[in-house]
């Protein structure tokens, strides 16, 4: 453990290191039940989905202890499993047979070009030459696009008509029991409670299960309301299913790519932008709260930590899962003393022991989950704090475009694709065109074949 790890030095010991790690599972273990519920409603065999998440979150999280020896662990990211699910596979794509397997390809790119830009210590430059205000834009935009997912998953907030949407029916058991889950969550949170958000999720779950043994929750598979009882009747349930990882695993369509090029090139983008940001973001806030930053504010062995998360990325599309990326739930375990890899080496080994609970998760229905999204939601929206809504026009409107555009269009991409062309279009006419990294260029190139194909579609 000492040469591995080398605990003396980082001035910890295997049992907090153990602690940590469990922590930090317990933190992060939500994405269990969320990840499948999501991308099984974007045609996705859920059992599949769930294994794909618990291995290659162990996978990637052993990656970034043994190479990276850092106490972070990695599995799907919200945020980037919503565009993947709803952006992507029931919106842009929705047309295509099975889209989700031009998302997966999309990931799988996204993946590589994160290996070669993180040998290339490239991934940093990328990260410094978008303005700071529309990061925190993009940040609270995906707060407001996720809150809403929840929201709609739960039957808070239904579509009256094509243009309106209303509060659903607060009587009907999965509106009020939501509610409920987002109070519970929202009181363990206040009494920091370990794992507040899986702690929520699974009482909502009882008392789900509660309400259908009573017939409040009323079972009609017709209307799509399905038992929330466990489903498994045998010790064989319990066992991982590798048949249903083989419906998800190494899925790629690579012709979908060929033929729409730039469509798909915006779609990777999309990922890789999210992904860019979300990851250092982590990796700095993490780093930070567990004093491990250098005396000049910088992240020691930061290119193992990333090419960590490229590598994660590239597993879990091979696997069949949304882009995984670095946690901030991590810093719950670095709170608790958490200081190397061993603390994600253990929150890797449950990841790999959490295989062996499909029966449980694959139960809890997505009123259940609902909470988690919502909470979640309220997370990201916190970045709104550190958006400067004073100063620079472009990059006032730009965050403030960034923001209102996911939400509304439903659509991760139109955010960052119109906070980005607003910022650039303003800089230009404005004549700050040296304001603007070669880098941006690039990206505007890119937003504006974009915007031409939609034009022309």
């Amino acid at each position: 453990m000492e040469k591995l790890f080398h605990l003396k030095e980082n001035n910890t010991t295997v049992k907090t290191e153990i602690m940590a790690g469990i922590t930090t599972f317990l933190a992060m273990a939500y994405i269990l039940a969320v990840n499948p519920s999501m991308l099984g409603a974007a045609g996705m065999n859920s059992q599949g989905v769930f294994m794909a998440t618990a291995l290659s979150a162990a996978v990637a999280t052993f990656i970034m202890a043994f190479l990276a020896n850092y106490p972070i662990g990695l599995a799907s990211g919200m945020g980037l499993n919503a565009y993947f699910a709803y952006t992507i596979c029931l919106g842009e794509l929705a047309a295509e047979t099975d889209p989700w397997k031009i998302a997966l390809t999309a990931i799988l790119v996204e993946g590589v070009i994160f290996i070669i830009l993180s040998a290339f210590k490239f991934r940093e430059t990328l990260v410094n030459c978008i303005p700071e205000n529309l990061k925190y834009g993009i940040t609270t935009g995906i707060g407001l696009f996720i809150t809403f997912i929840g929201l709609q998953n739960a039957g808070i907030a239904v579509a009256e008509s094509s243009t309106k949407v209303t509060l659903g029916d607060v009587g009907s058991a999965p509106v009020a029991l939501a509610m409920i889950g987002v109070i519970i969550i929202g009181v363990m949170l206040y009494m920091n409670v370990k794992g507040a958000i899986l702690w929520g999720i699974l009482i909502t779950w009882v008392l789900g299960i509660v309400a259908q043994l009573t017939g409040w929750y009323a079972v009609n598979p017709e209307a799509g309301v399905y038992s929330v009882l466990p489903a498994a009747d045998s010790i064989a349930d319990f066992l991982p299913s590798f048949s249903a990882l083989g419906d998800t695993a190494f899925k790629f369509d690579f012709s979908f790519a060929v033929g729409h090029f730039t469509q798909f090139a915006v779609i990777v983008f999309a990922f890789l932008f999210v992904d860019l940001f979300d990851t250092v973001g982590t990796l700095i806030g993490v780093a930070s709260k567990g004093n491990m930053l250098d005396k000049d504010g910088k992240l020691p062995r930061v290119g193992k930590a990333l090419m960590a998360d490229a590598l994660g990325t590239v597993a879990g599309a091979c696997l069949g899962t949304s882009t995984v990326t670095s946690y901030v739930e991590s810093s719950a375990g670095v709170a608790e003393g958490g200081r190397t890899g061993l603390t994600a080496a253990t929150t890797g080994v449950l990841f790999l022991l959490s295989m062996f609970l499909w029966p449980v998760f694959g139960a809890i229905p997505s009123f259940a989950t609902a909470p988690a999204l919502i909470i979640v939601g309220l997370f990201m929206m916190s970045s709104v704090l550190k958006v400067k809504f004073e100063g620079d026009t472009a990059d006032v409107l730009g965050a403030f475009v960034a923001i209102i555009m996911m939400p509304f269009t439903y659509s991760i991409a139109n955010g960052i694709m119109f906070g980005v062309l607003t910022w650039m279009l303003l800089k230009i006419l404005r004549g700050k065109v040296r304001d603007i990294h070669p880098v941006m260029w690039i990206v505007f190139a890119l937003f504006v074949l974009r915007i031409i194909t939609l034009v022309m579609a």
